[in-house]
């Protein structure tokens, strides 16, 4: 049986080089989910996809204390859960070129205007995520905010080395009986709008 002590990744010290390969039994693609939650979806990819790596980050502890115990339970073997700032993650500490797959799923939308300072999705963050990606890597994006939605594509669109690409070109969210993250199913039952988009590196 895994235990939540070999699910959990400690986050990177300053200045450290992280090796995700590192923390699986076997290689395999590597995949990153930001805000990962409860883990809800972590838990259906992983066991639809085996064959996939999978790191969630989350910064609220109540949830990835949740997320890691999740994992456990259903001895999930190619899921790690880290807490940390995922800004941080990406941008100082992930390797070039490791990430196949980037999940950012309903990323808070910090909607009053003194708070968009705190908002994941900046040119510096960008940047770092085309950085990381492999070659022909995905980023998939999805929320229920329309005006940091449609910031957000404004900015992929500008840049050169992303491309756009269908939602359900290749992946679908996991497995064919998915539901949706915990995000996703509580705005549809309200009836708000689910905004999506996927770009993948040239």
């Amino acid at each position: 049986m895994v235990t939540i002590d070999e699910v959990v990744v400690p986050p990177p010290s300053e200045g450290e080089a992280l090796d995700p390969m590192s923390w699986y039994d076997s290689p395999g693609p590597f995949e990153l989910e930001i805000g990962c939650g409860k883990g809800g979806f972590l838990l259906d990819r992983a066991r639809s996809h085996p064959h996939v790596r999978l790191l969630g980050v989350e910064w609220a502890n109540k949830y990835y204390r949740f997320c890691a115990d999740r994992m456990a339970r259903w001895n999930i073997r190619n899921v790690r859960v880290m807490r940390t700032d995922a800004s941080e993650l990406v941008i100082r500490h992930l390797p070039q070129r490791c990430v196949s797959v980037l999940h950012l799923y309903h990323p808070d939308p910090w909607p009053k205007k003194r708070h968009h300072k705190r908002r994941l999705i900046r040119p510096e963050f960008v940047d770092a995520v085309i950085r990381v990606l492999v070659a022909g890597g995905r980023w998939r994006i999805q929320s229920d905010h329309e005006e940091y939605f449609l910031l957000i594509r404004s900015l992929l669109d500008r840049q050169e080395a992303l491309q756009p690409v269908p939602w359900d070109e290749e992946l679908g969210a996991a497995s064919a009986g998915w539901s949706g993250t915990n995000f996703e199913v509580k705005y549809a039952r309200e009836g708000r709008t689910i905004l999506r988009a996927a770009y993948a590196v040239r």
